[in-house]
């Protein structure tokens, strides 16, 4: 068992105050040039993609950027990897912080919101985890439906659709032995009855038993609370800090780093509409400096690598406000009823869009949209002769 202790008392404020500043006057340049920009909402939401590929990318998994916008699309090429999956989480958690209010997810009410989890297909629901689901599948989940045409094989003729039907049979067959085994799970007495309604049970081979989430939750959030009158961004860096040291989520490490960017937004660092890309920035930092034995060192690593964040956020900002401006450009001398209009708000608010995206956003068949793609004059991003995908150079 580690020591469930975080002390604020030797903090290195001094050392610590320079790059906090700085970095609060980068994140804020970066959130008004984001409120009053025409881009500003495609920023965003391309933000939520690049930020969940660099989350799992400090954890130590690799998610490329293609395979996680087709995958958000229901637009799959393969079955999904379990890091996808993950990244999947990191992209919806990061939608959800956005569509609640600023001080939402550090409430109580946020907190248990987020700790509720999505259970892997035929495994009991655990107390503690992450998400907001109930249930094993969801109907985001659902597979495409293969027989009138879904998912990203229909873009090219002749491509094989067995992988998506294995992976709906195995869908089923999971819910299925879920269902046997919740049903033959012996009831839990209440009085003189006994009750079909059970307490979820942590499988011993994924979860730690001996690991009290709740615990250290308890002491991480007496952390925030004693840092409360600290500067919003060193409020943050704390608190990623001892999320770390803690090790409050068996399996979420990433959480702690959404919670951060929280910090920074109920603060009005970034406003209500922008979350800062902090695992962005944390990407830049070398891991010996983000994992290292001296707290002063891992603080400041935090504190650099808010800066990178908005520093790497304004040059993407610029990147794309010029592209639009570009692509506009070819809007001149077409009919009222052209394509390209609504092409060049998808392609700004997607990293990567693929034909069978373009033609269901855009209402096209699938031989239009590599069309319409080449008249705007993107660039294919995959290298691959099927299932391409293309994005702004």
């Amino acid at each position: 068992m580690i020591s469930m202790v975080y002390d604020l008392a030797q903090l290195p404020i001094s050392t610590l105050l320079r790059p906090s500043s700085d970095a609060a006057s980068a994140l804020s340049r970066l959130d008004e040039r984001i409120v009053r920009s025409p881009v500003g909402e495609g920023f965003v939401e391309r933000s939520h993609f690049t930020d969940a590929c660099a989350s799992l990318w400090l954890d130590g998994e690799l998610v490329h950027l293609e395979d996680l916008v087709l995958h958000d699309a229901t637009k799959d090429i393969r079955t999904p990897t379990h890091e996808l999956t993950i990244a999947r989480d990191v992209l919806r958690t990061r939608r959800k912080l956005i569509s609640q209010p600023p001080g939402w997810a550090l409430s109580t009410e946020g907190l248990k919101s987020l700790r509720q989890a999505r259970a892997w297909p035929g495994q009991a629901l655990p107390v503690a985890s992450l998400g907001d689901d109930t249930s094993v599948m969801t109907d985001e989940d659902t597979p495409p439906d293969i027989a009138n045409g879904a998912g990203e094989g229909n873009e090219d003729e002749g491509a094989s659709t067995l992988d998506d039907e294995f992976a709906a049979i195995d869908a089923l067959l999971a819910r299925s032995k879920a269902a046997i085994e919740d049903a033959t799970r012996p009831a839990r007495a209440v009085g003189n009855r006994a009750t079909a309604s059970r307490p979820a049970e942590k499988n011993p081979m994924i979860y730690d038993l001996d690991w009290d989430e709740d615990e250290r939750l308890e002491e991480w959030c007496g952390v925030v609370r004693q840092a409360e009158n600290l500067p919003p961004v060193l409020q943050a860096v704390v608190a990623l800090d001892a999320w770390n040291e803690l090790s409050v989520l068996q399996h979420a490490p990433w959480l702690g780093r959404l919670l951060a960017a929280s910090i920074l937004r109920r603060a009005g660092i970034t406003s209500g509409a922008h979350l800062a890309a902090i695992n962005l920035g944390l990407k830049t930092i070398p891991v010996d400096r983000r994992r290292h034995p001296d707290r002063e060192t891992r603080l400041l690593a935090i504190a650099h690598g808010s800066v990178t964040a908005a520093e790497l956020g304004l040059k993407e900002h610029d990147r794309l406000a010029l592209a639009r401006q570009m692509m506009e450009r070819k809007l001149s001398g077409r009919r009222t009823s052209s394509k390209l209009p609504e092409m060049i708000e998808l392609v700004m608010a997607k990293p990567l869009v693929s034909a069978g995206m373009v033609a269901k956003e855009l209402g096209v068949t699938p031989r239009a949209a590599p069309r319409i793609v080449e008249e705007l004059g993107l660039r294919e991003m995959t290298g691959r002769g099927r299932f391409r995908a293309w994005g702004i150079v």
